[in-house]
C-alpha cells in the first residue's frame, strides 16, 4: 500500500483530476488549465496508477466518477479552494485579515442574516465576513468554508450541526382566520389555497402532504401557488390570501407581531432542518472554528430564542 508524504504530493496530476472531476470531460479540463488534452489525460492516468485505483469510468460517449473518484473529489477541491482563497487574501490584504466565506438560504438569511452578522462582527471585527444567499435545497454548490444548509439530515464527509429541525403549521393572515373561524382544521385547509414552497428535487405539495398525512385531513394538495422561498409564501399569505406552512420558529416574530396567525395548534415536524456544514479538514482553521463554536452557541436554547423572537 502506498503512503504519502506531502513532500511528493502529485499536484499537477491532482489539479488534472479536480478539473476533469469538475467538468466530466478531458477536453474541457484541458481548456479550463490551458493545457493539452493529452497532458491532462497523462496526469490522470499517472494519478490512478500511483493509486493503484480507477478515478474515472469511461464509456463510449461519456464519463463518470468511480467510488474512489467521488470520495476524492471533493477533498481535492475543497483543498485548492483553501489554498486559493489564503493566497488571495494574503495578496489583498497583506496577511492582516481573514476572509470567511458564509452562505445561508434566502429565508433564513433575510430572517437572521442581520443579528448573526452583527453578533459575530462585533465579538470578532478583525475577521472579514464574504456574506451570501443562494436558494437551493442541500449543499451550497459555490465555494464556502462555513454554510448553513436547509435540509434532512445526511451523513456525508461534511461536518453538520443541527441548529434546529423545522416545526411547520398553517399561517395565514388574521382577516383569512376570522373569515373561518369556527371550522375545524381539515375544513380550514380544504376552504382555502394552499401555498407552496418548493423544494428541488420533490413534488411543489410534499410539505403538505406530509401534514395531510399526519394529521389524516384527506387534503388534495396538488392545488395551489407555489413560491421560491418561504418568505415569498408569508407575504402572500399575510396579504390576505390562501395559507401556508411556515417554520413556526423562523417566523416567529412575524405571528408575534400579528402579521400571520397559527389558527391550530397541529405543528408537523417534516424532517428537514437547518445545519451548518463545512469541511471535515477546515476544523482545524481557527477563524472557521470559532465561527462554528459562536454559531452553535448562540442557537443553544437560550441564544436561538434570542435571535428568533
Amino acid at each position: 500500500m502506498v503512503t504519502f508524504d506531502r513532500r511528493w504530493l502529485p499536484l499537477n496530476a491532482l489539479r488534472a483530476f479536480d478539473a476533469v472531476g469538475r467538468h466530466l470531460s478531458f477536453t474541457a479540463a484541458a481548456q479550463a488549465l490551458n493545457v493539452s488534452q493529452s497532458a491532462v489525460s497523462r496526469h490522470v492516468i499517472g494519478l490512478e496508477a500511483l493509486l493503484g485505483l480507477s478515478l474515472f469510468e469511461r464509456r463510449p460517449q461519456s464519463l463518470a466518477l468511480t467510488k474512489a473518484g467521488v470520495a476524492l473529489l471533493p477533498i481535492v477541491r475543497g483543498s485548492f479552494d483553501r489554498i486559493e482563497q489564503a493566497l488571495n487574501d494574503v495578496v489583498r490584504d497583506g496577511g492582516g485579515v481573514r476572509t470567511l466565506r458564509f452562505q445561508m438560504p434566502p429565508s433564513f438569511a433575510q430572517k437572521l442574516a442581520l443579528p448573526i452578522l452583527q453578533g459575530f462582527r462585533r465579538e470578532f471585527p478583525d475577521i472579514f465576513v464574504d456574506f451570501s444567499s443562494l436558494g437551493w435545497t442541500g449543499a451550497p454548490r459555490t465555494e464556502t468554508d462555513v454554510a448553513v444548509v436547509y435540509d434532512r439530515r445526511r451523513t456525508g464527509v461534511a461536518v453538520s450541526d443541527l441548529l434546529w429541525m423545522s416545526r411547520v403549521a398553517p399561517a395565514c393572515s388574521p382577516s383569512v382566520a376570522a373569515s373561518h373561524a369556527g371550522k375545524g382544521l381539515a375544513q380550514f385547509v380544504a376552504d382555502n389555497e394552499l401555498l407552496h414552497v418548493k423544494l428541488e428535487g420533490e413534488a411543489p405539495g410534499m410539505i403538505w402532504e406530509g401534514f395531510s398525512r399526519h394529521f389524516d385531513l384527506g387534503l388534495q394538495t396538488s392545488r395551489g401557488l407555489a413560491f421560491d422561498t418561504a418568505v415569498l409564501a408569508a407575504q402572500y399569505a399575510a396579504g390576505g390570501e390562501g395559507v401556508a406552512l411556515l417554520d413556526v420558529d423562523l417566523f416567529a416574530k412575524d405571528i408575534k407581531a400579528g402579521a400571520l396567525v397559527t389558527p391550530f395548534t397541529e405543528v408537523f415536524e417534516d424532517g428537514y432542518g437547518y445545519f451548518l456544514n463545512l469541511a471535515a479538514e477546515d476544523l482545524a482553521d481557527p477563524v472557521i472554528s470559532v465561527f462554528r463554536a459562536w454559531m452553535i452557541r448562540n442557537f443553544a436554547k437560550e441564544g436561538k430564542e434570542g435571535l428568533l423572537s
